[in-house]
């Protein structure tokens, strides 16, 4: 059998023209050669193309997973961070009434000081001693 020439003058093709000619005529010289082969290299080229659908379903799944995840470390950090305001809000009223009592007590011992005083004075002016 005669082969075609297969040489193609491309002057002024890009790089990626000249490998896609290339390609072509690679897969028409397949076809002309062996014509049982090339349903297989057809065939192949779909297992690629299932690959590629397969592949672009994974990264598809991936970044769902991913996005999931992302969304659940979201509500989960936005839980904490709403318990440790609780908690900050909690623990200030907390002070805010132990401060208070801190203060009437403060009253209350200065108030008793100054009965001390006025009992010990009133002791004093009458003679009794201790």
């Amino acid at each position: 059998m005669e082969r075609p020439s297969l040489e193609i003058n491309l002057p002024n093709a890009h790089e990626e023209g000249k490998l896609y000619i290339v390609d072509s005529l690679n897969n028409l010289n397949k076809l002309n050669i062996c014509p049982e082969g090339s349903q297989h290299a057809l065939g192949e080229e779909e297992n690629i193309g299932d690959a590629g659908e397969n592949m672009a379903g994974r990264n598809t799944r991936n970044q769902c997973l991913f996005f999931i995840t992302f969304i659940l470390t979201l509500i989960i950090s936005l839980a904490l961070v709403s318990f440790v305001i609780f908690l900050i809000i909690q623990t200030r009223n907390k002070m805010d009434q132990i401060s208070s009592r801190l203060i009437s007590e403060k009253k209350t011992i200065e108030e008793l000081k100054k009965m001390n005083n006025m009992i010990l004075k009133h002791l004093n002016q009458s003679g009794i001693k201790e």
